[in-house]
């Protein structure tokens, strides 16, 4: 198999060829067919790139096919947003009387789904601790359709072991499905250890640059077959300009994550021993309690830390207030590091209690871009000072 940097550059050549070096982007909402029999195969064929560009689209295709490629799985599709891919996946693959489980902690809009919308379409739903793999086999029922994971998770950067949970699922014929946006395929490949389907928000590192919305499916065809009919009702379609920017930003997904991971890991040695600082979570620690796991299961450990300040909340918001480069923003992944207070993020997705219970008040994310690492690490000890004193 070629190498990844290969991968990202050539895998789509042929899913719609051109002459052209860069891909065309197809900005139309509808194509047209010679005749009756063309156009009825291209109305039922699934993830197709020239019928409607609700169905798909040569610009989808060609973004799915190098996700496919990189996560190791037979087939992808995009959607409009990270969250477009999840709930379309759940409300394709379970029914009402099905029950879910997932994780305690987790992305806020994840948790919203398990905890407020599964409920209210008679899903029943249990999140547990992922730190210990025997808790997923306790949460299981006889009605259990689907395990959702994450890890490294948002915003605790915890560790899900991956097989353990793939080999239970298994054995009880039980669909795995796991968030893989933190670690991005270059980092870890969750279908390597046995889980089913993968999805991201592409908006983030996939596309690197913070300026597309996305989402992306990657795992058997058959099981993307019905996610991509629910996405034909739901409609959240990812628009060709935007599946353009995806795949030109996952050109060079290899050249970018390797800076995230070493500039990640500078932060989190530095404020690690740093007095305003309680506990700093980062797999790449070794000091993380599983870091172990994530070694095991990851080639780097990305860009995201977070950081829990001694003044709580204050203190927290204060830290954010003084960094110069990073900004105070709820996304990451992209070239340039952002910073955000997770319980204030949260607010308009889960409620009051639900934060409590997710996030520390005084935790900080911090997701560290492309920049010259001295320049963050000082950067970030400067406003550690500046609330310290």
């Amino acid at each position: 198999m070629p190498g990844k940097s290969t991968v990202t550059v050539h895998t789509d050549r042929e899913t719609h060829p051109s002459r052209a070096v860069a891909p065309p982007i197809y900005q139309t909402a509808a194509f047209s067919a010679q005749d009756a029999t063309t156009f009825a195969a291209g109305a039922v064929e699934p993830r197709g790139q020239d019928f409607y560009t609700r169905f798909g689209n040569p610009n989808h295709a060609q973004a799915a096919a190098v996700v496919a490629e990189l996560e190791g799985t037979e087939a992808a599709m995009v959607t409009a947003s990270g969250m477009a891919a999840i709930t379309t996946a759940v409300l394709a693959l379970v029914s009402s009387g099905d029950h879910v489980v997932g994780q305690k902690s987790t992305y806020g809009g994840t948790a919203s789904v398990l905890l407020n919308l599964l409920p209210r379409l008679g899903v029943s739903t249990t999140l547990v601790d992922q730190r210990d793999p025997e808790a997923f086999e306790e949460a299981l029922t006889p009605k259990t359709r689907m395990i959702l994971v994450e890890t490294p998770s948002n915003p605790l950067l915890q560790i899900t072991d991956l097989r353990a949970v793939a080999d239970l699922a298994r054995a009880h014929g039980v669909l795995t499905l796991a968030d893989n946006t933190f670690a991005t395929p270059l980092n870890q490949r969750p279908v390597d250890f046995g889980i089913d389907v993968v999805w991201h928000s592409a908006t983030k590192y996939l596309n690197g640059h913070s300026d597309v919305s996305a989402g992306v499916l990657a795992g058997p065809a058959e099981i993307l077959d019905r996610i991509w009919d629910t996405s034909l009702l739901t409609g959240a379609t990812l628009g060709p300009v935007d599946a353009w920017l995806l795949l030109r930003g996952i050109r060079t997904l290899p050249l970018r994550v390797p800076r995230h991971n070493d500039n990640g890991l500078a932060l989190a040695e530095a404020l690690s021993g740093h007095p305003a600082v309680t506990r700093v979570h980062y797999p790449g620690l070794a000091t993380h309690p599983q870091h172990k796991l994530a070694v095991d299961q990851m080639n780097g450990f990305g860009g995201v830390l977070s950081v829990e300040f001694t003044g709580g909340y204050e203190m927290a918001d204060a830290f954010l207030s003084r960094l110069r480069y990073p900004r105070r923003s709820a996304s990451l992944g992209g070239v340039e590091s952002l910073a955000v207070h997770p319980a204030s993020m949260w607010a308009g997705m889960l409620s009051d209690d639900q934060i409590t219970e997710a996030v520390p008040a005084g935790l900080v994310r911090l997701a560290a871009g492309t920049e010259d690492t001295a320049d963050l690490v000082a950067d970030a000890l400067a406003a550690a000072d500046a609330v310290h004193h």
